[in-house]
């Protein structure tokens, strides 16, 4: 094979399906062999003791940009990503979102240039727009993210809007990202708060409550069987709604429940002492040990089908500039996540082949990215992080590459780290330092050119 131009060498790759001891081979930023016979490149890497997982693929990512990018920006957010051990990100913004075809193709052409890693875009969804699902799913994005409660700035979709938008994408072929919270139940909740003249952290969990979260992802799971449409439900924050969601996927609904770290490892009760700093939507829900346990076995057993980070970042500045009611939602995530799973692995709560299947390969499939992102395999790009599984460190606010700089699980310590990243078969990050080539790919979505109108939609 005198042709390769990299040869990463005695390294263990992970693939959901198990770990093979091999050596990769790579030409022109592709995966072209595995081989159990030593072979040599202009380029070769001893992995001796590293395990290979593909790099991450984390589709719920908020980077603001272009808009409010004091709270990130691509440049910032992806260099955190690539020294994580990310390669991929789908990211859709609140403050600027894409809601028509020139919109995307705006913001294409300003991120050209501005991104450490290869990434894809999503559309937001509008409700009384549905005629833009088409055209945006031709166009090139990647999903279209749907609110049920009016968040962000964003306007929810009540089950009427849903419905239409569910069967939109259904005749496109397309996917949806939807964030479950049943508007009515949180509105009457937030008026009894504010009636009552609360501002304190505890406030967060009993306005944007369970029974919210619960009730709207009922609605959507039966709504998207009944559609026939394809879709996941966001940040699954409790098992309760990934039982529901179960059921309905088990009758035949086309549905992924996706979670996010801080559902694995924050607890509800953290929001009394830290305040803005656990203000995310659904916030956190574990009470106890138990309730850990029980999602990392939903992790383990597929009910919850894989993991994003949710990064949406704002500084420490901008979290302590008001009230709770005013500062923004959201934490920052990209830099914490596969290491996370890591030490999630290394505690024996999932496995590294789960790794590979949570952050790599199911979302790889579920958003078209597959077969060229998602595993390690010939003929996919050469996306890989070495990992060295017993390396032990402690998270930092300080080493925090997202503008946010801090994180939820500073003095927390990870076993398991992120030595080096590939992407297309060229290091973008190592020992943690991000490299700075802003080499990063814009990556269409599956229907690029290929949504062709049809007669329309029945009506109802």
């Amino acid at each position: 094979m005198s042709f390769l131009d990299l040869v990463i060498s005695g390294g263990t790759i992970v693939t959901p399906a198990g770990r093979r001891r091999a050596d990769v081979a790579v030409s022109d930023g592709r995966i072209v062999a595995l081989s159990d016979h030593g072979l040599s490149a202009p380029r070769t890497v001893d992995a001796s003791g590293l395990l290979l997982l593909p790099g991450g693929v984390d589709t719920h990512v908020h980077l603001m940009d272009p808009g409010a990018t004091d709270r990130e920006d691509f440049p910032h957010g992806t260099r955190a990503a690539a020294a994580a051990g990310t390669t991929t990100i789908i990211e859709h913004a609140h403050g600027n979102p894409v809601r028509g075809v020139q919109d995307l193709k705006a913001k294409i052409d300003h991120l050209d240039g501005r991104s450490n890693v290869d990434f894809a875009l999503a559309a937001h969804a509008w409700p009384g727009a549905e005629h833009e699902v088409g055209p945006l799913w031709e166009a090139g994005a990647a999903f279209f993210k749907v609110f049920t409660c009016t968040t962000h700035g964003v306007p929810g979709h009540d089950a009427a809007a849903l419905w239409r938008h569910l069967r939109a994408t259904s005749a496109a072929g397309a996917v949806s990202l939807l964030h479950c919270e049943d508007e009515s139940l949180t509105e009457a909740a937030g008026a009894v708060l504010r009636d009552e003249g609360r501002g304190d952290g505890g406030l967060i969990p009993q306005w944007r409550n369970r029974e919210a979260e619960v009730v709207a992802a009922m609605v959507a799971g039966v709504l998207v069987r009944k559609a026939g449409a394809r879709a996941a439900v966001a940040h699954v924050s409790h098992p309760e709604v990934a039982e529901y969601l179960r059921r309905e996927r088990d009758g035949g609904a086309g549905l992924f429940t996706e979670t996010c770290p801080q559902y694995l490892l924050l607890r509800e009760d953290e929001v009394l002492e830290h305040g803005p700093f656990r203000k995310f939507t659904p916030p956190a829900r574990a009470r106890h040990d138990a309730d850990e346990r029980e999602m990392w076995r939903l992790l383990r057993d597929g009910v919850l089908t894989h993991v994003s980070s949710d990064h949406a970042p704002s500084t420490r500045e901008q979290k302590t500039s008001g009230g709770i009611w005013d500062v923004h939602f959201g934490l920052p995530g990209l830099d914490t996540t596969m290491p996370a799973l890591l030490d999630a692995a290394a505690r024996q709560m999932i496995a590294y082949e789960d790794v590979a299947r949570l952050y790599a390969e199911v979302p790889a499939r579920l958003y078209g990215l597959w077969p060229r992102k998602g595993r390690i395999a010939p003929g996919f790009d050469a996306d890989i992080a070495l990992v060295d599984p017993s390396r032990e460190w402690t998270v930092r606010d300080a080493g925090v590459r997202s503008k946010a700089g801090w994180t939820p699980y500073d003095g927390r310590t990870f076993t398991g780290r992120v030595v080096r990243t590939y992407l297309r078969g060229e290091i973008v990050a190592e020992n943690g330092e991000p490299a700075d080539g802003r080499t990063g790919r814009f990556l269409p979505g599956p229907g690029l050119g290929r949504y062709l109108p049809g007669p329309g939609l029945p009506p109802g």
